[in-house]
């Protein structure tokens, strides 16, 4: 099992030197917590995805500190993607990108692209930096739950999920509540426009209002759009609880809906936010929340607008229960 620790300066200079070891190292992000290893050791990746049950074909964000190392990892970098970049690093947004020789397969799934992330989190970036120092060159960092779970966004979720996947030497930083509450937003640039993969904190139009570009949305992959990316598979971010968004809620099942929206009769209220940004910051553990309390259903009332709640309602139809 992983030691939990506070994220101290000695503390997070201790964690570099785990990464660079081979060793886990569970990280607060201004998105959810990530689960992270030097993505260049291959027997840590492969610790990583063990850890995670992930299947191997699957991608994982390599997380840098600094525009500067961009080049790095990747190539022939168009200037929408720097114009991206600039705007919106450090922040909530992934860009998949043409890989260098430096990202190999056991961190692309075998692709010609690799998908890149400096995160808006001081503690992050600050251990990103101090494995720089130490001779690392990236962190790949999904997020620290099993795969297809609920992303955790406080550490006393991963310790829940993953203690017993995790060493003794592997290590979980706990720096608080994630602001955010939802993974990044992610963006193929492998191509002569972007496409949103992923909605998230970054929206349509923020890219359109403060980057100036137009996106073309695509709202699953198809047989002819190869790109893979994290998170996009149809059922995703399922608690143990079924997930229902367009049923009557019955006398006994967890509920989630804005403050506004009355609590039916008999329901056990897991959640009120008060606006769609406290949504996506609490969705996460109120779902979890519910696997707690050992729910079997939670009714989920979403969000409307066309800011973060498109990509509350992306997580929601990925974790909606899909059976009779």
């Amino acid at each position: 099992m992983a030691n939990i620790s506070t994220c101290t300066s000695a503390t997070l200079k201790g964690a570099a030197t785990l990464l660079r070891s081979g060793n886990l190292v569970a990280f607060p992000t201004e998105t959810v917590y990530g689960l992270g290893a030097d993505a260049n050791n291959q027997a840590a990746i492969d610790k990583l995805y063990k850890a995670k049950g992930r299947p191997v074909s699957h991608p994982v964000i390599i997380h840098i500190s600094s525009l500067s190392n961009l080049d790095r990892w990747a190539r022939e970098i168009p200037e929408h993607a720097i114009k991206l970049a600039r705007t919106f690093w450090p922040g909530p947004m992934t860009l998949i990108l043409p890989r260098t020789d430096l990202a190999r397969d056991f961190v692309t799934g075998g692709q010609d692209s690799v998908a890149i992330r400096i995160p808006a989190n001081s503690l992050a970036l600050e251990l990103l930096r101090e494995f720089e120092i130490q001779g690392g060159l990236g962190v790949a960092a999904p997020s620290a739950n099993r795969f297809g779970k609920v992303s955790p966004t406080n550490a006393n979720a991963i310790s829940q999920e993953l203690a017993e996947y995790l060493s003794r030497n592997d290590l979980i930083l706990d720096g608080g509540s994630c602001s955010i509450g939802l993974e990044s937003t992610i963006i193929d640039c492998t191509q002569s426009h972007i496409r949103i993969l992923r909605p998230g904190a970054i929206t349509n139009k923020m890219i359109v209002n403060e980057a100036g570009l137009e996106p073309k949305r695509i709202e699953s992959q198809s047989s002819i759009y190869k790109v893979k990316a994290p998170g996009l598979l149809k059922s995703h971010y399922a608690p143990s609880a079924k997930v229902f968004l367009s049923q009557d809620a019955r006398a006994g099942d967890g509920f989630i809906a804005l403050s506004n929206i009355a609590t039916p009769s008999g329901a056990i209220r897991l959640a009120s936010p008060k606006n769609n940004a406290e949504y996506a910051q609490i969705l996460y553990r109120a779902l979890n929340l519910a696997d707690s309390k050992q729910l079997s259903r939670v009714i989920v009332v979403p969000p409307v607008g066309d800011d973060i709640a498109l990509a509350i309602l992306d997580r929601l139809q990925r974790c909606e229960f899909k059976g009779l």
